[in-house]
């Protein structure tokens, strides 16, 4: 399975909330942002880690994962795709949906 098929599948299955694929076109940062909300800082927290697990059994390693503590905002770098993991809140604030796909 693809990555952003496994990231997606871990997202929708563990019932992430308003899940955004975002291609970045002519980006040196990554080909793909991935946006989505949990209800909580436990379910971001799990989220993260069953996306690292699920690329993990599908052969992909990731890169880093920040911001897992706070649990607000986890970010996932899976090398050419980068996933962002919200509560509600934080996604209201950062905007990132927006300000990516202008």
């Amino acid at each position: 399975m693809e990555k952003l098929d496994v990231i997606v599948k871990t997202l929708e299955d563990k019932l992430a909330d308003d899940i955004n694929v975002i291609k970045l076109e002519d980006s040196s940062v990554a080909d793909y942002f991935i946006v989505a909300t949990g209800n909580s800082i436990n379910q971001t927290r799990a989220l993260a880690d069953y996306i690292e697990d699920d690329l993990h059994k599908e052969g992909y390693d990731i890169k880093s994962k920040e911001g897992f503590r706070e649990g607000e905002w986890i970010l996932i770098d899976a090398g050419d795709i980068i996933v962002h993991i919200f509560t509600q809140k934080q996604r209201e604030f950062y905007d990132l949906d927006n300000l990516w796909e202008n």
